[in-house]
């Protein structure tokens, strides 16, 4: 049975890296805010579900060491961690608390080309980058270009500003990619109506795109990794104590912004092989299955973070454009409050985990949406629950 799961070693970091002459340390990315979000554009963040996650400004700083050391131990087989205490992973319920976005909505896909980007920027933007990269633009032509509004601006500036903060988090923060300093005009084109944006569900997408960049990341020859390393750091510091900072305040919605508090670091693995070590020694008492189960969390979370807790528990692919990732909950029972049965094998997504965007822009991907529904996804219902709390 261990031998019909684990069917990928041969190209395993965790495998390959006893014959390499150094610890591979990736190179993560994150291009932190350096200012909120203007009280003008509040309402339009709300339309389009990204209220909360618009807290995440500057001060948490990426530990790659730790973040290598978790690819490790992450099985693209299962997308989940493998740990002595068992099977775990980050589920929807660590991206509806930890960075506050909906994650039951429709699916995040369709067009990824406009005919003119320049005069859907104009409209949507109302202002035209000096330069396109294909069809991305440079982070920084974001960053200089929208850094204030005024109270008195029109709605429709206002939605203006709105849309160009949005991109700024999904590329910066969200599902940042590998070059750096650019994001992808196709977000662009899912925030023309921001109340409409605002049905989607953005948060299975970022967990979709996270598995995808672990997974490829487990891969030895790769050196970097895109997607949100803030989720992925901050849900092991939660569940992995011996490794996290210490931090003496309050607890903060969306739970991912508690790190942007003064940490103290002392004591803390900082080496990969101590960390490896460390994660190898680790017993069953020192996982927390259920962080969010502390009472001082549970009075910072708002209600309706609380209202449909069982759409974190389904067994379903993740869907985003043309990426398909399997939330593969019901390995990972004990992250519910339930009893661990043994679970079914996951499913083999092989060839949809080859695909992507590359050399496929004309395609629009919610047909292709329509193709895997047939499994069942977040956004078009998802087909079983596991666990009711």
């Amino acid at each position: 049975m261990a031998n019909q799961l684990i069917r990928l070693d041969h190209k395993h970091i965790s495998v390959v890296q006893l014959q390499m002459g150094e610890d591979r340390i990736l190179e993560t990315y994150i291009n932190n805010l350096s200012e909120g979000a203007p009280n003008a554009i509040y309402g339009h963040l709300q339309d389009a579900g990204f209220l909360y996650v618009a807290r995440m400004l500057g001060g948490t700083k990426l530990d790659p060491t730790l973040i290598s050391a978790l690819v490790e131990r992450w099985r693209q087989e299962t997308h989940t961690f493998h740990f002595p205490c068992g099977e775990c992973t980050i589920t929807l319920e660590d991206v509806s608390l930890q960075l506050g976005l909906p994650v039951d909505g429709e699916v995040v896909t369709g067009p990824v080309l406009s005919a003119d980007w320049s005069s859907t920027c104009e409209q949507l933007l109302g202002k035209v980058p000096n330069k396109f990269k294909g069809s991305r633009i440079e982070m920084k032509w974001l960053e200089d270009n929208f850094k204030t509004i005024e109270a008195s601006a029109s709605d429709v500036e206002k939605e203006q500003f709105a849309r160009a903060f949005i991109l700024k988090l999904i590329g910066g923060l969200l599902m940042p990619d590998k070059s750096r300093n650019l994001v992808h005009l196709r977000w662009l084109l899912l925030l023309a109506n921001l109340k409409e944006a605002g049905r989607l569900s953005w948060g299975s997408a970022v967990l979709a795109t996270l598995y995808r960049e672990m997974c490829r990341a487990t891969q030895p020859e790769k050196a970097k990794i895109g997607g949100c390393m803030l989720l992925l750091q901050s849900w092991a510091w939660y569940r992995l104590p011996f490794l996290r900072p210490r931090v003496d305040l309050p607890y903060e919605f969306p739970l991912v912004i508690w790190w942007n508090n003064p940490a103290r670091h002392s004591g803390t693995s900082t080496e990969l092989e101590d960390i490896r070590l460390a994660l190898d020694q680790q017993t069953e008492e020192e996982f927390v299955w259920m962080p969010y189960a502390n009472p001082r969390i549970q009075e910072c979370i708002p209600v309706k973070f609380l209202a449909n807790r069982n759409i974190w528990h389904v067994k379903v692919p993740l869907i985003v454009f043309a990426t398909v990732e399997m939330h593969e909950s019901n390995r990972v029972m004990r992250q519910s409050g339930c009893m661990q049965r043994i679970p079914s094998s996951p499913q083999k997504l092989d060839d949809l985990h080859n695909i992507d965007l590359q050399g496929r822009l004309e395609e629009d991907w919610s047909s292709f949406t329509k193709i895997i529904s047939r499994f069942g996804s977040v956004g078009i219902r998802a087909s079983h629950i596991y666990c009711r709390l």
